[in-house]
């Protein structure tokens, strides 16, 4: 590498890379989405002969679901021609690996302790692999599609593969790295259809062809037609490479003798050299292309990453100063402290409930929420006020007709009376209680407001704060409850002193007076007889007045 090639990529391409891998390493993707690239595949894909041949280290094999947890595979070119160096991490494990021979081993090693012999899990194993041999890029190996179990694996373990594959894929700023083999139709495979679910355009999608050594004689053009964007098109196209098979992993073909053969396979192809004229071809230029789009992506991704960050840690900052300082160490300090906390937290108390606006939940007012509900409180009783003097007369009869006994036309019956007002009052009893229930939650949540305010650093603290106030709720609810149905009780014993009674019942007769001057000329219109029809209305309408008289 040339002294000015070696300083372009000290300045634009490790930086980019190396600022993604040491955010994710932060934890930062927890909250925040970071460019990567996800590799996915189906079953027998090829996917991890990619993989090694990339990273230049055998990666975990078999049948059925191998990969079991997301592998975050960072490579970092060594400008040391002889220096080879790992290091993995997984939960809270940081281990240096020397000997590439050992990373399928670790790996396995890594995905038992996280997922069992068996299971799969969305925890994120990190391989890094320094290397003269590897490209400069990131990926994230995600497990293979599988349609059926194998060796005691969980029935539903395809389903939990495209499980989390969603997980990973569904995400905006992620490039997907699709491995199909060329010897199947393209359009069935379960890994192309999982990207295009998430991204139906190919805006983010790179397809790469394996295995070009199956393919059937007369399907070459074929191949060329999906490699040219003619069958299914992606924005970021396809590349083709031929990795070691099987055989050749046991003939212990390395993998440099395994780039030697891919390279004569095609430029000695009739059909696929000129795929590698173009570039489309080998793992070498997948390799550059990986770079290439990774970096691309980072430098897109990073304004709105910045945005991001900044906006989440203005927020994290505001969560921290409502958190406020810790307590002091010392014992006798921290006595201090926590009488301090109470005192300030009881001083809010006494001050929310003589109406006053506090500083520390100014958005808190009491009495305005209180106002409301006496509000519609007193509503509810102008609405059984006027519901009361539509239906009173309708009742009175059917008092009348079952409770009038003995007495004369134009006197009174004392006891429909009675029986009409309990009545009535005693539909306002369930409504009053239930009201003064939901005045009673308001304040108990208001008063936990505030003792979150006051404790929100101090869990236990707050804890017994939110029980005290409930238990206080509790008593104080019950006590109010037992006072406000004695007060019903009282009410039920028709009786008053006061002229309020009194002064409504005579406006009420003033007013029916002059309606019947306005009708008749005269304050009461003719009678016909000492006991007609007449009289019964008169003393119907006279024991009307009464009632709404008192009632209202």
């Amino acid at each position: 590498m040339s002294a000015s090639l070696n300083e372009e990529y000290d300045k634009n391409v490790r930086p980019r890379i190396d600022l993604i891998d040491s955010l994710r390493a932060l934890g930062v993707e927890k909250d925040l989405a970071l460019p990567a690239i996800a590799v996915i595949g189906d079953q027998s894909s090829g996917k991890s002969s990619v993989l090694e041949a990339l990273s230049g280290v055998a990666l975990p094999r078999g049948s059925g679901v191998v990969t079991r947890c997301p592998l975050e595979l960072k490579m970092k070119k060594s400008r040391n021609e002889d220096r080879w160096h790992g290091k993995i991490n997984y939960r809270d494990y940081e281990g240096e690996i020397t000997n590439p021979a050992d990373v399928e081993k670790i790996v396995r090693k890594a995905q038992n302790e996280i997922a069992g012999a068996l299971g799969i899990s969305d925890e994120l194993i990190s391989l890094e692999v320094t290397s003269p041999n590897v490209p400069d890029v990131t990926l994230i190996d995600l497990p293979g599609i599988v349609r059926v179990s194998v060796n005691g694996q969980p029935e539903d373990i395809g389903e939990q593969s495209k499980s989390l594959i969603r997980k990973f894929i569904t995400n905006q700023d992620t490039i997907l790295l699709v491995v199909v083999p060329c010897n199947v139709d393209i359009a069935t495979t379960e890994a192309l259809k999982m990207a295009q679910e998430v991204d139906p355009y190919g805006e983010r999608t790179l397809g790469i062809l394996t295995k070009p050594d199956l393919v059937d004689k007369g399907m070459e053009d074929a191949v060329l037609s999906i490699i040219n964007n003619e069958t299914i098109y992606l924005s970021k196209g396809y590349m083709i490479v031929r990795c070691r098979g099987q055989q050749e992993i046991k003939e212990n073909i390395s993998l440099h003798e395994a780039a030697k053969k891919e390279k004569d396979f095609f430029t000695k192809h009739p059909y696929f050299s000129v795929l590698y004229n173009e570039r489309k071809a080998t793992i070498h230029n997948l390799a550059d292309k990986l770079t290439h789009e990774l970096v691309l992506h980072i430098e897109q991704s990073l304004p709105q990453l910045k945005e991001q960050i900044q906006s989440k840690l203005a927020e994290t900052q505001g969560e921290l100063n409502r958190y406020g300082s810790g307590p002091p160490t010392d014992p006798e300090e921290r006595i201090h402290f926590l009488t301090d906390k109470i005192t300030a937290f009881n001083q809010d108390a006494i001050s929310l409930s003589a109406g006053e606006l506090l500083k520390s939940v100014p958005q808190v007012n009491i009495f305005s929420s209180l106002r409301r509900e006496f509000a519609e409180w007193k509503t509810d009783l102008e609405k059984s006020e006027v519901k009361f003097n539509q239906v009173i007369e309708e009742e009175l009869q059917d008092y009348e007709k079952k409770y009038r006994g003995r007495e004369f036309p134009g006197f009174l019956n004392y006891q429909t009376f009675e029986l009409i007002v309990r009545n009535w009052i005693m539909q306002l009893e369930e409504p009053a209680v239930e009201r003064m229930k939901n005045i009673s939650d308001l304040i108990m949540r208001t008063f936990i407001q505030l003792s979150e305010a006051n404790f929100l650093e101090f869990p236990q603290l707050l804890k017994i704060a939110k029980t005290k106030i409930e238990n206080i709720k509790e008593t104080k609810e019950l006590e109010a409850e037992v006072m406000l149905r004695t007060q019903f009780k009282m009410e039920l014993m028709v009786y008053t002193q006061d002229n309020l009674y009194s002064e409504s019942l005579r406006r009420l007769k003033i007013e029916e007076g002059e309606r019947e001057r306005v009708a008749y000329g005269v304050a009461c219109p003719p009678s016909g007889g000492l006991y007609n029809q007449s009289d019964i209305k008169d003393t119907m309408e006279e024991l009307t007045r009464h009632l709404k008289s008192y009632y209202s």
